[in-house]
Order: structure tokens, then sequence, then C-alpha cells
């Protein structure tokens, strides 16, 4: 078994090409939720020239829609969904310098192309593991489009949270 690298908060470009497809990750700081919806007005506000409600430069974007926060909890169910739903509208976050996305599942060789252009990362999370993955999340807070409910952008604050590099910024794949 590998050795599970610790990446905290203090996550840089210097770290994201250090990073090998393969390997096991535990992070610590914050994640930013998007899914479709949140990813489509992303790409028109862009397009439009508009400010967006985060700073995308530095950050990484989950693909998740966290389910109702049960009480006395930070967070409820927050598993992955499919990451190759999002990948037409990725490259306008990398151009404004995302750093990661974090989901499950393939990436169009297109996606993959962009990861490597822009040296990103893409990290795979457990998947069917929503449940469990609550556990590592210290927090949670609403960023902006409330009226999407669980597809709302969230910023999420976690501790050791899971992670396997699915595809480097070299543009290695788990899936080659």
């Amino acid at each position: 078994m590998s050795k599970i690298k610790k990446i905290s908060k203090l996550l840089d470009k210097k770290v994201i090409q250090r990073l090998k497809a393969g390997e096991q990750i535990s992070f610590s700081g914050k994640l930013y939720t998007a899914r479709d919806q949140a990813h489509q007005r992303i790409k028109e506000m862009i397009k439009r020239g508009q400010k967006l409600a985060f700073n995308p430069e530095g950050k990484i974007i989950y693909y998740c829609g966290p389910s109702e926060t049960p009480p006395g909890k930070p967070i409820g169910s927050c598993g992955p969904t499919t990451s190759s739903r999002m990948d037409l509208f990725i490259e306008p976050l990398l151009k404004k310098g995302l750093f990661a996305m974090v989901g499950k599942g393939r990436r169009s060789p297109a996606a993959g192309a962009l990861i490597k252009k822009y040296g990103a990362v893409y990290f795979l999370a457990p998947s069917g593991c929503g449940a469990m993955l609550s556990e590592f999340v210290l927090s949670k807070k609403l960023i902006c489009f409330p009226e999407l409910g669980p597809e709302a952008i969230y910023q999420l604050e976690v501790e050791n949270f899971p992670l396997i590099v699915g595809i480097d910024s070299s543009g290695e794949s788990i899936y080659k």
C-alpha cells in the first residue's frame, strides 16, 4: 500500500506539479461544491465578464450536491458526482486559475488535455461513500446561487479528506 500524502491549506502550483496519478491524498482546507447548474451559470458569467462570487484562482471545485444537513451536523451526505458531465465547463475556470477538481469517474480526452494544458489536477473521491465523507467536513458556508438548493455553491472546510490523484498536471491518468 502506498503512503498517503497530506496536503494542507498551503496548496500551490509546486505542490500540484509534484502530485502523481494514483497517489493517495489526505486533504485539509477548502473545497467549493459545484454541479451542472452552477457550472453553467459560472460559464455564462465569465463569458459576460461578470464578477464571480468566489475567485477560482488556486481553488478546488468538488463536484458534489450535499444533501440536507441533519441537526447537529455541519453537512449531510456529500459524495462526489460524475465528473464527465462538467467537462464542457472546465476551461473558463482553468483559465481563471482553478487548481483542481474532485469528482468520480473518467474524464473525456478533451478534459484531460485541458487539465494538462493548465497544469491542474483531477482528484477522485470515494464514490458511494457520501455519509462517510461528511465526517471529514468541519463546516459548510453558502457562497452563491441559493435558489439551486443542493446544487448551490458551498465552501466546505475539510480535514483529512481522502482523495486519489486521477489525472496529474502532466496529463497522466489512472485510467490509461
